[in-house]
């Protein structure tokens, strides 16, 4: 079977400024009592996903796996992980999902497998069997040394020496993830097998996790060292993670992925399926924008850009700047996030230091929602949850064990979601959690801000409703306009209707001149944030702490 088009009129471009609601399994909702959120839970919730109205659902992996990083290790990628549910669990889900008008994408790990998976056990076995060379494997230098000096993202050398084949293997994660060799080309046939599996099961898309690891240089050559200005730029890693003191020349982002993603467009395209790539590299743009050239490999991108630490909004315009134009020439696509499963969550981030504070919380979703591109917003966003506090006897990440106690690893954004504030454990298991529930988050659950006309989740649903009636906010074009920090402002246009976006990231409020003919839209959710004073001649826009303005010329009607 192919590829639903259930909801969106069957419209083949849906996912072009589309909102994406990202669900991690392991802590949505747990159906059996073991303390890990499974494939049941999420179907059994889906109605809160739906009420928020997002096009599109983002499911990490549920693939089996031996969880060494909790499901980006792959052993059989046509099989659901037991702790997740069954394939008869997936179908009920994804159903759901069209009964709803959801779009389902699931993640889907090309780069990399678990050193568990089959290919890699025969791999190992010996220099000489079928599938000697599906994984990347090399000689030591002759003083036993690693071929290369590649460094793993989650710390150390990227090389693992192994005994049987007295070879060493790639691995740009965990050594318990060793690299495909994408050079190989019955490698990448297999892979594509894997893809067209979950196409003829009927999902709507794919986000392809680190997809510009898929190639690595075949000379083997040694990254050069990266400035030491660049350093703490690196938007990948955190700056004393040593993988950040190099340039990533010969280990990603290598041209010949360029033809593997057109085979898998051409695949793709065949079921009507859309293709997310998540790409980590230093030089990010027009990497992007070489990937999601149109029609010709990605739908769109997934940016780290905005996962950062820094957002004053000279940041945040450069970033936004620069993506754009590294894809207008390619006519590609990108899409945002401000929180996802690897960093801290924004309103915890993005707090300056300082407590969260739920007008900060709606000022960065309606941010995301009005960039061009599409937007993906992380569960829990819509609550306004802040990072979780962890403590180490608890935390399950290795690559937070690894730094800690500079880094806590990614477990604070992962957490179990909050459904019920007076019930054991938030509502989300009646056993054990993986990870505890965090005190802070049972005030904000789901149950107690669906009774409330004021929550943050009041407010990401009108939010998201407003911006349907906004077809500028969906697909129009963008351009900034100089602003005096902390106002960030900018042009959402297409043709001769646009719409201007106005954000005070600051908590002190902000006065400014209002544009000739400016009014604002009627209907949009935050119009108590700002509003428009005259001083004599003049017009005035006065923007409250974390204010948001949108305005359109006096007359325009958005339809």
């Amino acid at each position: 079977m192919g590829s639903s088009d259930s909801g969106n009129g069957g419209n083949r471009e849906w996912w072009r400024g589309a909102v994406i609601y990202q669900i991690y399994p392991r802590s949505f909702m747990d159906s059996n009592g073991d303390g890990i959120g499974d494939l049941p839970g999420i179907t059994a919730n889906l109605d809160h996903v739906a009420a928020l109205g997002v096009d599109a659902v983002w499911v990490s992996p549920f693939f089996r796996s031996p969880m060494k990083d909790f499901g980006y290790d792959v052993s059989d990628y046509r099989a659901v992980d037991p702790i997740f549910g069954t394939l008869a669990d997936f179908d009920a889900m994804l159903a759901r999902m069209h009964a709803l008008g959801l779009k389902l994408i699931i993640d889907q790990v090309l780069s990399h497998t678990s050193d568990q998976h089959a290919w890699f056990v025969e791999s190992r076995a010996s220099r000489d069997n079928p599938k000697a060379d599906w994984y990347v494997w090399a000689d030591p230098k002759p003083d036993g040394t690693p071929p290369t000096n590649w460094l793993s993202v989650f710390g150390g050398s990227a090389w693992q020496w192994d005994s049987r084949r007295r070879q060493y293997y790639l691995h740009s994660f965990l050594s318990e993830q060793p690299d495909l060799n994408f050079h190989c080309p019955a490698v990448q046939d297999a892979l594509l097998g894997e893809v067209r599996f979950w196409c003829e099961r009927g999902v709507d898309g794919f986000r392809f996790d680190a997809c510009n690891h898929q190639f690595h240089d075949a000379l083997l050559r040694d990254n050069p060292p990266a400035s030491v200005e660049s350093q703490g730029e690196v938007s990948t890693v955190r700056a004393d993670n040593p993988y950040a003191m190099q340039q990533h020349l010969y280990d990603k982002s290598q041209t010949e992925n360029l033809a593997f993603l057109e085979n898998l467009r051409r695949l793709l395209d065949g079921y009507g399926a859309v293709a997310l790539g998540e790409v980590g590299d230093e030089n990010a743009p027009p990497v992007m924008a070489q990937y999601t050239e149109l029609g010709k490999r990605l739908h769109l991108a997934y940016s780290f850009s905005l996962l950062t630490a820094e957002h004053s909004a000279k940041h945040l315009r450069h970033q936004v700047e620069a993506l754009d134009h590294a894809l207008a020439p390619t006519g590609g696509w990108g899409c945002w996030a401000v929180s996802n499963h690897d960093v801290p969550r924004v309103a915890t981030r993005w707090s300056d230091g300082g407590t969260t504070d739920t007008r900060r919380d709606r000022l960065w979703l309606a941010l995301l929602l009005a960039l061009r591109g599409s937007a993906s917003i992380y569960q829990g966003e819509e609550l306004g949850l802040p990072e979780a506090e962890v403590p180490f006897e608890l935390l399950q990440d290795p690559y937070g064990r690894a730094f800690w106690p500079e880094f806590k690893g990614r477990d604070g954004c992962r957490t179990p979601m909050p459904w019920t504030a007076d019930a054991p454990n938030g509502g989300f298991t009646t056993g054990r959690p993986w990870l505890p529930l965090y005190g802070p988050h049972l005030p904000l659950a789901v149950e107690r801000q669906a009774a409330d006309a004021g929550s943050m989740l009041a407010f990401s649903q009108a939010l998201l409703a407003w911006r349907r009636t906004q077809p500028l906010l969906r697909t129009g074009g963008i351009a900034f306009f100089d602003a005096p920090e902390p106002v960030l402002w900018f042009e959402r246009r297409d043709g001769n209707r646009s719409l201007h976006a106005i954000f005070n990231l600051g908590s002190a409020p902000v006065s400014m001149p209002l544009p000739v003919g400016l009014v604002p839209i009627a209907g949009q959710p935050l119009a108590s944030t700002a509003g428009v004073q005259a001083d004599g001649e003049k017009r005035m826009l006065v923007l409250a702490p974390y204010g948001v303005f949108f305005g359109e010329p006096a007359g325009e009607k958005q339809i």
